[in-house]
């Protein structure tokens, strides 16, 4: 994996973009898309990167992203805007609709499979960053990601402990783990934003982000697992919670 550069838009969607399969060209470019808007790699009201380059990392034809952005913005996700500064633009994301949505939601999907998932990711991902350590700019990011998180606004700070959790999968070595990751993340999201952000709950998620974040860079592969799975298994019971 070629080192990072610093926090530019191509770092941030270097786990989710990549070239589709042939014969799902639009399915997979739709999919990719929806996932950057999902996950907040592109934040409400900033400018997706330009067609030539989102079609050259997918490995497809600007028509094909056309009719992708065209389903995008159908559905209330992208707006396009013309003259100078123009380009395809996120559109912020309206309230989600609280807990009946949440349910709505959750029966689309086995929500089970999905946490379980995401802890394997998580706790493996945390495992081997420790593990086999991370370059100075490596480690640099993490800690970016990390001050992200804790100096985030109320508003902001569920798309930055995305970024986070993000940047731990994607420096772990794994291209393939990452994209499984963003893609389980984004299904996460999609049911977190249903809930409120509690504030006791967001101190305890950050103290575990912290020692999560040291644990990597000292190098401790167990301690770091653990937390990863200890942080995991509170957002599986917040969820449930809300379920309940």
């Amino acid at each position: 994996m070629p080192e990072e550069t610093g926090g530019s838009v191509p770092d941030r969607l270097a786990p989710v973009l990549r070239a589709v399969r042939a014969g799902n060209g639009f399915e997979e470019a739709l999919e990719q898309i929806l996932q950057i808007v999902r996950l907040g790699l592109v934040p409400g009201g900033e400018r997706l990167p330009a067609e030539r380059e989102l079609a050259e990392r997918m490995g497809i034809s600007r028509v094909t992203l056309r009719e992708v952005l065209r389903v995008l913005q159908d559905q209330g996700l992208v707006e396009a805007r013309r003259g100078r500064y123009g380009g395809t633009f996120v559109l912020p994301r309206a309230d989600a609709g609280g807990e009946d949505e949440l349910r709505r939601r959750v029966a689309g999907i086995d929500i089970e499979d999905v946490l379980r998932f995401r802890e394997v990711l998580e706790v493996g991902a945390a495992g081997l960053c420790a593990a086999h350590g991370l370059t100075d700019a490596r480690a640099a990011r993490l800690r970016e990601a990390l001050a992200g998180t804790r100096d985030a606004p109320l508003a902001e700070y569920r798309r930055l402990d995305t970024m986070l959790h993000l940047t731990l999968a994607e420096l772990c070595g794994s291209p393939a783990l990452a994209a499984q990751y963003a893609a389980v993340r984004s299904t996460l999201n999609d049911l977190l934003d249903c809930i409120p952000l509690l504030v006791r709950n967001l101190e305890h998620s950050q103290r575990q982000h912290t020692a999560l974040v040291e644990s990597v860079l000292d190098g401790d592969a167990d301690g770091a697992r653990e937390i990863a799975r200890e942080h995991c298994a509170g957002t599986a019971a917040l969820l449930r919670g809300f379920l309940a």
